[in-house]
């Protein structure tokens, strides 16, 4: 598979932008040389890159591509919004349609507010915990990615110690490490910040314990924090009412995203009346938050979601998906590992501890026109149908039979 347009675009890239393509979308953080750095167009569950390679598509944007790409009943009502105007000196009726929306689709959320990235309103979301209860502690789980504002970003550039010397961070599930975060703590807690299961980059996804679940409720309740789900990944994939319900979570506030309007920019947390007074007193604002299109995006994906039960699809075609690899694994003597829910699972190398092998068998997966991270979770679409899986695990059984024979 020839790249040779991505990577002359990623030189001229190079010359302009510090790092030619930063963030979590630089070839680096895949197998550079071996995946397209350029993308071109996508319809369903597919895309082209510049070099006309296609792709069956496994990461839909890291997320946002819940309906898959350019799915018509959104698009129309993006289109239809955006031909009326965009980014008024003030907001549309379809921000208070939105705001009902989610607060009639989440069962405590009463209130609601936008942004554009999920980070937006992870940092905004630590600040009215702040605000509600006085205090500067935040509690988190290590290893787990809430945005790239200084208190959480991954990255090490630009940092001063002032800028996490309230956050405490503690292992996922480790409940005994949590309560000792509280105790050591008493009184300075303001909020506790999680995901739904977590899903850090370089390792296994984890689920949460039910005896987990239990104690972020039972403490943040009897300390005053406000529990805080950064549901920006997994919200609407894993239930059609946020993330919450599926695990039993007690959250105060819960910050949505990716899924939220199938790639149109577009974030949201929403809280409950007890803290709404204090989220007012939390300044809020962006020029583009308030574009009209984004929003109706978000209302017509939501409205999708709920009417095709999207959840239980993804589930079934993440199983068939993950089932049938983890075969062709056993089929080639290549030994697989899964982990995470269905609708957003991760299958790498077992027995891999550097990710060579499983940077090998995405490189290999991509080569056969099916696109995988190594690293990162991965995401199922509603536009994947049977057939494209079906299809997707033919080219894996070339995939792993050609890398199976390059180590004989």
């Amino acid at each position: 598979m020839n790249f040779a347009n991505s990577q002359s675009l990623f030189r001229r890239a190079a010359a302009v932008i510090p790092g030619g393509i930063p963030g979590h979308t630089t070839p680096a953080a895949t197998v550079p040389g071996s995946v397209p750095y350029f993308a071109a167009e996508g319809r369903g569950c597919r895309y082209r890159d510049v070099d006309g390679n296609d792709f069956i598509d496994f990461m839909g944007g890291y997320g946002p591509l819940v309906l898959g790409y350019h799915h018509p009943e959104v698009e129309a009502a993006a289109t239809a919004a955006r031909a009326r105007g965009a980014v008024f000196n003030h907001p549309t009726s379809l921000m208070v349609e939105l705001a009902e929306k989610l607060t009639s689709l989440i069962d405590f959320a009463d209130w609601a507010v936008f942004g554009k990235n999920g980070a937006d309103l992870t940092t905004w979301s630590i600040m009215v915990a702040r605000e509600v209860t006085g205090r500067p502690k935040i509690l988190k789980i290590r290893g787990a990615y809430h945005g790239t504002a200084a208190w959480c970003t991954p990255g090490h550039g630009g940092l001063i110690p002032e800028d996490r010397a309230h956050i405490h961070d503690f292992p996922f599930n480790d409940v005994p490490a949590l309560e000792a975060l509280f105790a050591q703590h008493h009184g300075q807690v303001a909020g506790l910040i999680l995901t739904p299961f977590h899903h850090p980059a370089f390792a296994d996804s984890q689920l949460p314990t039910p005896e987990f679940v239990a104690a972020c409720n039972r403490l943040c309740q009897q300390h005053g924090a406000l529990q805080i789900l950064d549901d920006v990944r997994c919200g609407f994939r894993l239930s059609t009412d946020g993330s919450h319900s599926v695990y039993g979570y007690k959250p105060d506030l819960a910050v949505y995203c990716k899924a939220l309007a199938n790639g149109h920019p577009i974030s949201a947390c929403v809280g409950r009346t007890a803290h709404k007074a204090a989220a007012s007193r939390v300044f809020l604002t962006g020029s583009y938050w308030n574009d009209p299109a984004p929003m109706a995006a978000a209302l017509a994906t939501l409205d999708i979601i709920v009417r095709d039960n999207i959840p239980a699809r993804l589930t079934a075609l993440g199983e068939r998906f993950v089932t049938g690899f983890l075969s062709l694994g056993e089929k080639h003597g290549l030994p697989l590992v899964a982990s995470g829910p269905p609708a957003m699972p991760y299958v790498r190398v077992g027995d891999d501890p550097s990710f060579m092998r499983t940077q090998q068998l995405c490189a290999a997966a991509v080569a056969h026109g099916v696109f995988l991270h190594p690293h990162h979770n991965w995401f199922i679409s509603a536009a994947h149908a049977e057939a494209d899986i079906d299809e997707a695990l033919h080219r894996l059984d070339r995939a792993i039979h050609q890398l199976k024979s390059l180590h004989r």
